[in-house]
């Protein structure tokens, strides 16, 4: 059983230019997956044509908080199409984010609840991005959890224990990229602590958030994602081999149509133990 890197933005143009390489090096360090996803209608259809075209890749559909202003006519129809896609196991990236002010915070908050009526619609969970708006992240997830229990992950995770633990509360996974590396990230490592192990993830948000020690390097890649590991097995007092079959286990857990279209084969070398 290899490694999964549940968050990486292959469409971009820095990884989709050298895609072949990235993934050889990907394999080679132990990779067995990779979850290409998407930031708007474009990237969905890319993502979702990179996905067909490797086996070791499965793809999310959905438009980021960031973007939702930048939607077009027909967009959201389109996504809701490749939603059904077999390859397609995840909605998203979606979300909120008051660091930037491209977007208007109500649209934000639309584009979301959209895409949690799209997830209950096919099953498929929610990939969920939450930068500078803990308060009005919770107030969104709670408001959808009066519906029911939520299907999704709070990707590259950068929030407090407390905003941690009651998105746990409410069924989500978490999930950590470079950032938890990072020297300064001493907060950020005990809230990773503190996770249940049964509810952590893995991913580099390629190509951003390069871990240490490649942090001044970009792009950032999925074959980096060891780097991670090392750190998140540390602070779970973890050997590498168990983190790893732990967090595969809920990846194809949480992302449970991964496997569903045909098998892939994992032919990656046993990378780090």
């Amino acid at each position: 059983m290899g490694w999964f890197d549940t968050h990486a933005h292959l469409a971009e143009p820095t990884l989709r230019s050298q895609l072949a390489d990235v993934l050889e090096r990907a394999k080679s360090n132990g990779l067995e997956g990779i979850l290409c996803v998407a930031v708007d209608a474009d990237t969905s259809r890319e993502c979702l044509e990179i996905a067909q075209a490797n086996a070791m890749v499965r793809c999310s559909v959905g438009i980021h908080p960031n973007y939702a202003h930048q939607a077009k006519s027909g967009d959201w129809d389109l996504i809701v199409s490749l939603a059904k896609h077999p390859y397609v196991v995840a909605v998203g990236e979606t979300g909120l984010d008051k660091h930037w002010d491209d977007c208007p915070f109500p649209l934000q908050q639309s584009n979301f609840a959209a895409h949690w009526d799209l997830s209950r619609a096919t099953g498929l969970p929610v990939i969920i991005h939450m930068r500078d708006c803990e308060a009005e992240m919770l107030a969104a997830l709670e408001s959808e959890y009066e519906r029911g229990r939520l299907n999704g992950v709070m990707h590259s995770y950068a929030g407090s224990l407390t905003t941690a633990m009651k998105c746990l509360e409410m069924g989500l996974f978490i999930s950590f990229a470079g950032m938890v590396t990072y020297k300064k990230s001493i907060e950020l490592r005990e809230v990773a602590k503190q996770i249940p192990i049964e509810r952590l993830l893995l991913e580099t948000d390629s190509p951003y958030l390069s871990p240490e020690p490649h942090r001044s390097k970009r792009p950032n890649e999925p074959s980096w994602m060891v780097h991670t590991a090392r750190v998140l097995a540390d602070v779970k007092s973890i050997d590498l081999s168990e983190l790893r079959s732990i967090t595969a286990e809920n990846t194809k857990q949480l992302f449970d149509r991964w496997y569903s279209a045909e098998p892939v084969a994992n032919n990656a070398p046993k990378g780090i133990e």
